[in-house]
């Protein structure tokens, strides 16, 4: 029986164990929004995991949304990410970059003074964005022209090439949450009526388009995609969900993706699980709100090839050696998930030796 502590292969990625670090925004970069050495020690901790898949972390000065993101569009990143990758292969781990463009999910205070917030449309999303100032209303994005696109697709691009460049083992694209590309997909967010808006069709264009650049300079054997249908977080709103996304897998299956990262919520309306079951064939790990039983039994049923954690791993930086051992696991303390320092971040001790 196969369980999580087997090896996998996910496209080029070679997996001691299957239990993956989900990525998390953790808020510590720096003023230049730099990985530092909290980051360097944060991502060595917790190399023991099969996989890492880093925090969200821009692709460009306009992806930027929340304060203290780290970004992946300067020499200086690079150089910072390097020594995080460095520490992370040396405890025997990988580490796949995630990138994270917020779209209209952004206020101008957590920008640079030249950024812009941009979307598909300029419909600005209900809700509001922590800042240094206090939490205020999501900016109105400007929407883009249709020849601004490409561009903005090449800003993706040159974000894979920068990750390798740093040591990174992959790259992941954030498809969900509200971001940018999931705000192409979604007939609330998108209204357009060109190229990339108007039919379903036109909607998956943006992430397709994407996901070829990034494998053109990756390969498709260490680029991933996550995504969670249905999924209503930042003001997020599709007419068709089960439609969007049955059109969006089948378009992404020929890629040949190392995976796809399914956030799993059974309580939405549409079951992304049934859908990528239907729709996709490829590697996948699930994601969210798996305990050990639960995520062995996708496992050892083939449901998927790979089960993420994000909240375990925050307190257990040594959660694969827990999980092997069945000791308990650590709470996390809720408020320094996003303070600034070591305190919540790099202090949670592992099991004594």
């Amino acid at each position: 029986m196969t369980t999580l502590f087997d090896p996998v292969q996910l496209g080029d990625l070679s997996l001691k164990n299957r239990i993956v670090m989900a990525p998390m925004t953790r808020s510590r970069a720096d003023a230049q929004d730099a990985p530092t050495d909290l980051h360097v020690e944060y991502y060595r901790q917790r190399a023991t995991a099969g996989l890492i898949i880093s925090e969200g972390t821009q692709p460009s000065l306009n992806g930027k949304g929340y304060c203290r993101t780290p970004g992946i569009h300067s020499a200086t990143q690079i150089a910072a990410w390097r020594k995080v990758t460095d520490a992370v292969h040396a405890a025997g781990g990988l580490l796949v970059m995630q990138l994270m463009h917020v779209g209209r999910i952004a206020h101008p205070l957590n920008k640079a003074a030249s950024a812009e917030t941009v979307a598909p449309s300029a419909v600005t999303a209900r809700g509001k964005m922590y800042t240094e100032s206090g939490m205020l209303d999501f900016a109105t994005p400007r929407a883009l022209r249709t020849d601004e696109i490409p561009a903005l697709i090449d800003e993706y691009r040159q974000a894979t090439r920068n990750a390798l460049a740093a040591g990174c083992d992959g790259v992941e694209l954030h498809a969900t949450s509200g971001y940018l590309p999931a705000q192409f997909l979604s007939s609330g967010s998108n209204q357009r009526q060109d190229a990339y808006g108007g039919s379903v069709a036109k909607r998956i264009r943006f992430v397709v388009d994407t996901l070829q650049a990034m494998i053109a300079e990756a390969g498709a054997g260490r680029v991933g995609l996550r995504i969670c249908p249905g999924n209503p977080f930042n003001d997020l709103h599709d007419d068709d969900v089960a439609g969007t996304f049955a059109a969006l897998l089948q378009a992404i299956t020929p890629l040949k993706l190392a995976y796809l990262h399914l956030v799993y919520l059974p309580a939405l309306p549409v079951d992304g699980l049934q859908l990528v079951q239907a729709h996709y064939q490829g590697p996948l790990i699930i994601n969210d709100s798996l305990d050990f039983a639960k995520a062995s039994d996708y496992i050892a049923n083939g449901t998927t090839a790979a089960a993420s954690f994000g909240r375990y791993f925050v307190s257990n930086p040594d959660l694969v050696e827990r999980f092997r051992t069945g000791a308990e696991l650590a709470p996390f303390d809720t408020t320094t998930l996003y303070a600034d320092g070591p305190r919540g971040y790099i202090d949670y001790p592992p099991l004594p030796a």
